[in-house]
């Protein structure tokens, strides 16, 4: 220890201080979600673009398809629905606006369709 006028304190190892100040600016980072790493069996998948689909905004089941898509192996789903690639990631991608034809090519080659339901019983 070392004298410190009418209290003791610590002597620290040299350096030591400095590592605490960096530990304290150190900001946490995180890992983006990636919704495609849980997308693991038909009945999740099914259960995603269901209520993806349920949100008034269109772009938002756009992009859960895409989830699923990247899921199951982009290129793959593109080969299935007779798109490139490189399309299919343009089709799925932020702001897009694809065509019907393409969305149901691309669930198609997903394995999973469209159900329409009656909102309110008559």
């Amino acid at each position: 220890m070392k004298n410190c006028g009418r209290y003791a304190c610590w002597v620290y190892p040299l350096g030591y201080t400095e590592e605490l100040n960096k530990m304290k600016k150190k900001k946490a980072t995180y890992k983006p979600f990636d919704a495609a790493a849980y997308l693991d069996n038909d009945a999740v998948i099914a259960e995603y673009l269901s209520a993806a689909a349920e949100d008034p905004n269109p772009e938002v089941f756009v992009a859960a398809l895409g989830n699923v898509a990247k899921a199951r192996g982009m290129a793959q789903i593109a080969k299935d629905a007779g798109l490139g690639r490189e399309s299919l990631y343009k089709t799925l991608s932020a702001g897009a606006h694809p065509r019907f034809e393409t969305i149901n090519s691309v669930l198609h080659a997903l394995g999973v369709k469209f159900a329409v339901v009656a909102e309110r019983e008559s």
